[in-house]
């Protein structure tokens, strides 16, 4: 049963915007909003006087001083007054949260179009702030001083993986070198360079240990960035055909680590089932997806999670190539959150964009051959608060 079946009515995907990823030191917070969400707006081929409501996914956690951006995106328009609009948090989860919170406006009824936005601007604080406000999102180390941040919990997810299954640098490396190389196809990524497996998998000056066995390019970047999407009930006449949401899952799991196993991310596994669910479809149902690969480990663990391989097989898919650009279930064509950039609000937001420009054969460089269906994970903090969106041509 799909979403429509499940719910009587449709959600789509009407209209997009997306800024370029990275350091952006000549655009604000708001610059980046009304951006994105005028492109958005322009593209599904209406007023910004027909959106019903804004929802805008940012984490903050003390990066900006401004903590109240919820009116922003009104900044585009004089048609935008006394919209409601609602700013939703829930860590680097933040973007996929405020789309399924659109979402849930058009199915029950209070909205017929909405405008999901998010957004974060990182690079202008310093690397202690930025630190100190992802760990915000770790139950343990919240507050606490760490010379590795969050880099270092996944290290720890990586060392009880190798514990348990077996050594992972070159499998990490390999992940890598996969999403860099497919970053060079997309314009809005911030690292747009083919690094190769050898670099990726060697430690150097230029790929320092940043916490054993994370390597600097097991890590995503910090990011300024945007992106947004118009969700509507019916077709809008936009610049592209729309895309269908056909179903979603959301799980959360235990905050404290000493009650979760560090290599199962359950709760990651339940919004896969719920979503594939909701949609009717098996994994294999699928022709691409975009996952939260903020860490390689995060990557590997995925291929576990959504099911298409066994746990502690995740390698299994990369020598396969089944998640290659050519291979059956291509992961991260956009380069992931490891090239294209994790401005972590607007993470969410954007591969959901990605994916509708890839569903739409829009994508550019990027685009694969005739794509018909995609899946889109988001997560926050390690294995925490999970959210897949299945998305389909119309």
């Amino acid at each position: 049963m799909s979403l429509k079946e499940q719910f009587g009515k449709d959600v789509l995907l009407t209209g997009w915007g997306h800024s370029r990823f990275g350091k952006l030191t000549d655009e604000t917070l708001e610059s980046l909003i009304v951006q994105v969400a005028t492109e958005a707006i322009g593209n599904a081929g209406i007023e910004p006087g027909q959106i019903d409501e804004i929802y805008l996914g940012q984490f903050n956690s003390g990066m900006m001083p401004l903590a109240f951006p919820s009116s922003l995106a009104l900044q585009v328009s004089e048609q935008l007054a006394n919209v409601p609009s609602t700013r939703v948090e829930n860590a680097c989860a933040s973007g996929s949260a405020a789309f399924q919170q659109g979402t849930k406006s058009l199915l029950a009824g209070t909205a017929k179009t909405v405008l999901v936005i998010g957004a974060e601007k990182m690079t202008h604080a310093g690397a202690d702030v930025v630190g100190s406000a992802l760990l915000g999102a770790d139950y343990d180390m919240a507050g606490k001083a760490s010379t590795t941040g969050f880099t270092g919990l996944f290290a720890e997810v990586a060392k009880h993986y190798e514990k348990r299954y077996g050594p992972v640098s070159d499998i990490l490396g390999t992940i890598a070198a996969k999403n860099h190389r497919n970053g060079v196809d997309n314009p809005y990524a911030q690292l747009r360079k083919d690094l190769g497996e050898e670099f990726c998998r060697t430690v150097s000056d230029k790929n320092p240990m940043v916490a054993d066995p994370l390597r600097r390019t097991d890590c995503s970047p910090v990011s300024d960035g945007a992106a947004a999407v118009v969700l509507s009930v019916s077709p809008t006449g936009g610049a592209t055909a729309p895309v269908r949401l056909a179903g979603f899952g959301h799980a959360n799991d235990f905050f404290p680590a000493e009650r979760r196993d560090p290599t199962a991310f359950a709760a990651t596994r339940a919004s896969w089932q719920r979503a594939l669910g909701m949609a009717g479809v098996a994994l294999e149902d699928l022709d691409f997806a975009e996952v939260h690969d903020c860490f390689t480990i995060a990557e590997l663990l995925m291929y576990e999670a959504m099911g298409l391989t066994e746990p502690g097989e995740g390698a299994r898919a990369l020598a396969e190539g089944w998640v290659f650009k050519d291979g059956k279930l291509p992961v991260n064509v956009s380069g992931g959150l490891k090239a294209k950039g994790h401005p972590v609000g607007a993470t969410g937001v954007s591969q959901h964009v990605i994916a509708a420009m890839q569903l739409t054969g829009t994508a550019g460089g990027m685009q694969l051959a005739n794509p018909r269906r995609a899946a889109v994970q988001n997560m926050g903090g390690v294995g925490i608060a999970n959210y897949v969106s299945v998305l389909e041509a119309v």
